[in-house]
Order: C-alpha cells, then sequence, then structure tokens
C-alpha cells in the first residue's frame, strides 16, 4: 500500500507519529502546516494524518484550525501510572517521607531511551517545583540520571559510550572509555550521588537507583536540596537516607509481585544504539 507521498504503509504510519513529537511544555497546539512540516508531507497528507489522530483520540481539534493532545493520551497515563511498579511503590512512601524531613523528592524512570520524572514530593515550597511529571532529564548530568547511568551493564555503557562520547566528554564524565567506565563503577559501588547545580542552578542533587526484582534499573529516587540548605546539612547523612528510601521502594516492589494481582514488570529495555540527547 502507497500513500500520496510515494512512502509504503510503514512509512505514512512514521510520518503520522512524528507529528506528536511537535507537543512539548512550550508548543501545547499546532496546526496543519506545522504538521506537515514534522511528517514531511504534503499538506493534504498532514491533515489526513491529523484526523486518523483524531479518531483515535490522541488528538483533539481546538480553536484556530490547531489541534491539541486528546483524551486519549490522559487515559494512557492513567493506565501507566496505576501499573507502574516504581510509581505504586514509592508514591506514598515519598510523600510520608517528605513530611516527616521537609525534604523535596522526586522519583526518575528510565524508559530505555529517556530519563523522565514521573511523581516528587515537594515539602519545601521555598524551592521552585520547578520538576514536573513527564519532564525529560539529561541522561549525564544530574544525580537523578547519573545513578541510572551507572547502573548499566558493562557491555550497554560501552556502547553508551561509542554513540554518546561528545556528550559524555563534555559532561565531565571522561576523556576516554577506561575513565567513563571507572567512574560509573565507583557510582555504583557508592550505591548514591552528590551533584551540585548541573540541571538547574542553585540546586543539589542527591540521588539513588532503584532496581527491578532482578537487578535491572528502574529509575532513581533524588532529594533536591538548595545549596544553602545542603550546605547545612549532613552530606554522608543524606546519602546514607536516600539508600535507605530506595531500598523501602524496591521492599515495596518485592511485596506488590507477591501479594498484588498486577505484576510490576521488569525495567525498560534500553535500544540496541542508544543516542541521548544532551
Amino acid at each position: 500500500m502507497q500513500d500520496e507521498d510515494g512512502g509504503g504503509k510503514s512509512n505514512s504510519l512514521e510520518k503520522m507519529l512524528a507529528i506528536l513529537d511537535g507537543f512539548d511544555e512550550d508548543h501545547v497546539v499546532l496546526d496543519v502546516g506545522r504538521a506537515a512540516e514534522l511528517s514531511g508531507s504534503s499538506r493534504p497528507s498532514a491533515y489526513r494524518y491529523l484526523q486518523a489522530l483524531t479518531r483515535s483520540g490522541l488528538l483533539t481539534p481546538a480553536s484556530g484550525g490547531t489541534y491539541a493532545l486528546g483524551s486519549r493520551v490522559i487515559e494512557l497515563e492513567m493506565v501507566r501510572r496505576v501499573n507502574d511498579p516504581l510509581y505504586r511503590a514509592s508514591h506514598h512512601l515519598i510523600r510520608h517521607y517528605s513530611q516527616t524531613t521537609g525534604l523535596n523528592i522526586m522519583v526518575c524512570s528510565y524508559y530505555g531511551d529517556k530519563v523522565l520524572c514521573t511523581d516528587f514530593a515537594w515539602a519545601d515550597r521555598s524551592t521552585p517545583d520547578i520538576y514536573r511529571p513527564g519532564r525529560s532529564m539529561p541522561l549525564f548530568r544530574g544525580a537523578m540520571a547519573k545513578v541510572i547511568l551507572a547502573n548499566h551493564s558493562l557491555a550497554l555503557l560501552k556502547s553508551i559510550w561509542t554513540h554518546n562520547e561528545a556528550h559524555i566528554r563534555e559532561a565531565g564524565l571522561g576523556d576516554s572509555l577506561a575513565v567513563f567506565l571507572d567512574q560509573m563503577a565507583a557510582i555504583r559501588a557508592a550505591g548514591a550521588l552528590v551533584t551540585r547545580a548541573e540541571v538547574f542552578a542553585d540546586l543539589v542533587g542527591v540521588a539513588a537507583p532503584v532496581l527491578d526484582l532482578n537487578g535491572q534499573i528502574l529509575g532513581s529516587v533524588v532529594f533536591v536540596l538548595t545549596v544553602q540548605r545542603y550546605q547545612t546539612s549532613d552530606p554522608e547523612q543524606l546519602a546514607e537516607e536516600i539508600r535507605e528510601l530506595s531500598r523501602g521502594i524496591q521492599r515495596g516492589i518485592s511485596r506488590a509481585n507477591r501479594f498484588d494481582a498486577i505484576t510490576p514488570g521488569a525495567a525498560a529495555k534500553p535500544r540496541r544504539a542508544p543516542v541521548y540527547r544532551s
């Protein structure tokens, strides 16, 4: 089956799905012209794609001939949240811990090609709640992402170096494969990591990895502090507390596996040629 742009059926599907890449925090609607640009198609084809996405519920018509994300996106997010082992095991725990300690806490999930904020508990309102569920995080900066990176297999770390060498060097994670692997091994052995102002100015992250039942990386949990508060805190105590919080989440995942009807699931499988945005 050929579309009017000369591509095959699978090519048409890829072009249609490419339209969804046009939505982010700064772009909540798009029109036919933008859809044509994103899909690399003619305007008539782009309009057909928009209509198909609308029928599926992924888009909905908005004012002025534009389109916004549709109801199906919200429904799928609910399904993901209810069945996500990391979210289910951490949601109430981080809120209790945040209220008890006054610390801001974020949970990040690893999806094979992205690290996303999936939940947060924000007790200290002196720090703006700049992290939002669904916000993408750079893989090579920030404690929340680096502890995820460090818990990949040796083979995958070598592949990541091959496909992302420039970004890794820029992030200060090593000027050679050997140095990069040594840094990853050190982070993995410590079980926690502290970074300062690597993602947002004046903020410190204290993070620990969260693993699935097979020891594969699911994501991370992180304290988010101002530099001033971190300087008046005990770094070793914070590191041990975040490790213990991670262990508590992992115990919750294990309990769910034993007693819940819903299977917690497993870690995301990385792409064979993992290329990450800086």
